[in-house]
């Protein structure tokens, strides 16, 4: 196929007198060819001279254009009528496929299709069945229309994963993630799970932050989202983002089904936030490790947003909206209620008694005759155990020697080992230390027991027995992993 420098190469050499023949010789290029492209130069030439009524613009560009071939008239040798109604076929049961079941993601790929075409006996290339079926579909790319947005105009959401090493382990956590176009801010939260209460939770953490509110919120088709949809196009939303629009007052924009294009800033945020937070450091000792290290991490990509000019436009936040899910336990004999088959403890004196409980994302509060009794940090796994000795401080002092044993005192090592070492032939005065500082953390109840006598006996323990001094040492690595436990009703 001749290209722009062997046409170059004909006119320049045909200036010079060289003959048709000898240029056969000289460029390898048949001299019909040649004798074709010297003709329409001339042609062309002719015409500009002349003056005719041509587009003289058109003529230059023939002039400066690249050889070209006429191909509309080649025949197809291998795609024969009998492939091509075979792919109508195939292609009309893809249709009827759409109307049946309307939204999904099962159409049969070019590459299933050629499988088809190849079991049916056909001796094709996929190339060219690609290319068929490209045309019959008539898939032309779409035109983007660039879109400009106010401030205070536009918040988008949506949900991406993230892979973690949390203490050792090897968890697939979520982002949720807001952002706004108009001002480049870009705000995530790390989740466990994409549920119901973590969908609501990641906008009231979001409205307050921010302390304001934007006219419109764009999601995607998930199902916090759409509960279902009727046809191709009609949507029913989910009844708890409704609630959510109509507290804090917004209009929800669903993009149309597979059109991420439609809410680009935030889909490149999910892919920005994860790339710039956590391609690099991964590794994290906790959880809520993880979520400080996001936390300060977006404050410093958002320091070049026009965050800060946006609020100013924004509609004030009402109050946080709350999320608590009610239910009404019945505590055990063992002073557990059960909450989403995990157990949580409360004062032995609510025992047989129903309490109020508010279930939150990461935390439960318990009431009882409507005052605030206690709360837990929420437990991830079923059949988990949370529990705090305190609640158990009546009943031990009557029952001082079930101490030794009780789970409550076993699920703390720190004061386990305090109580064996020290208190193991009198409980009752480590039980007694216990009831007079409940309001205590767990550091300020060290410091409590190393002021008693029948700890130290006058004397430092630590300074004249190796195996008291092992026991300090350990303890003091343990103060820091237990300060949030739960002491007096505190986490």
């Amino acid at each position: 196929m001749l290209n722009l420098m062997d046409k170059h190469a004909i006119i320049r050499l045909k200036k010079e007198g060289h003959s048709n023949r000898s240029l056969e010789k000289i460029l390898g290029i048949n001299r019909k060819t040649i004798g074709k492209y010297w003709n329409d130069y001339l042609n062309d030439l002719t015409k500009l001279e002349n003056g005719d009524d041509y587009d003289v613009q058109e003529i230059q560009e023939k002039i400066a254009a690249p050889p070209k071939y006429d191909v509309s008239k080649r025949q197809y040798r291998k795609y024969t009528e009998a492939i091509d109604e075979f792919l109508d076929d195939i292609l009309a049961s893809e249709k009827k496929k759409d109307t049946i079941l309307g939204t999904h993601k099962q159409k049969r790929t070019n590459e299933q299709i050629y499988q088809l075409v190849l079991k049916e006996g056909f001796d094709i290339s996929q190339s060219t069945i690609s290319n068929h079926i490209r045309i019959k579909r008539d898939k032309h790319k779409e035109c983007f229309i660039r879109q400009q947005y106010d401030f205070g105009d536009r918040l988008e959401y949506d949900f991406g994963e993230v892979k973690l090493v949390i203490d050792g382990k090897v968890q697939t956590l979520h982002l949720a993630v807001l952002s706004s176009p108009a001002s480049d801010f870009r705000w995530a939260y790390l989740y466990k799970n994409q549920k119901k209460d973590v969908f609501m939770d990641s906008h009231v953490r979001f409205f307050k932050m921010i302390g304001g509110i934007y006219k419109e919120m764009v999601y995607d088709n998930m199902k916090n989202v759409v509960s279902k949809f009727i046809g191709r196009n009609e949507k029913v939303l989910n009844p708890d983002l409704l609630i959510l629009s109509n507290y804090y007052d917004y209009r929800i924009n669903v993009t149309n089904c597979f059109k991420g294009n439609e809410k680009g800033h935030v889909e490149g945020s999910v892919k920005i936030i994860r790339n710039q937070v956590f391609a690099e450091k991964y590794e994290f000792s906790s959880y809520e490790q993880a979520c400080l290290y996001l936390e300060n991490r977006l404050i410093k990509m958002n320091e070049k947003s026009d965050i800060k000019e946006e609020v100013k436009v924004l509609k004030k936040a009402p109050p946080p909206f709350e999320l608590g899910k009610l239910s009404e336990p019945k505590v055990d004999t063992y002073s557990f209620i059960q909450v989403e088959n995990r157990l949580y403890s409360v004062p032995d004196y609510l025992v047989g008694k129903k309490v109020t409980v508010k279930s939150y994302v990461d935390v439960i509060k318990i009431y009882a005759n409507s005052h605030f009794v206690c709360e837990h940090k929420k437990k991830d796994g079923d059949n988990e155990i949370s529990i705090d000795i305190n609640h158990y401080l009546h009943s031990l002092s009557k029952k001082p020697g079930a101490l030794r044993n009780s789970l409550a005192l076993k699920s703390i090592p720190l004061l386990k080992s305090i109580f064996d070492n020290h208190f193991s032939t009198n409980p009752k005065r480590f039980i007694d230390i216990l009831i007079k500082n409940q309001d205590k953390s767990m550091e300020e109840l060290l410091s409590v027991f190393k002021e008693y006598d029948v700890f130290t006996d006058g004397v430092d323990p630590i300074d004249t027995n190796p195996s008291q001094k092992i026991i300090a040492i350990k303890t003091k690595e343990l103060i820091a992993g237990y300060k949030n436990l739960c002491v007096g009703g505190r986490m």
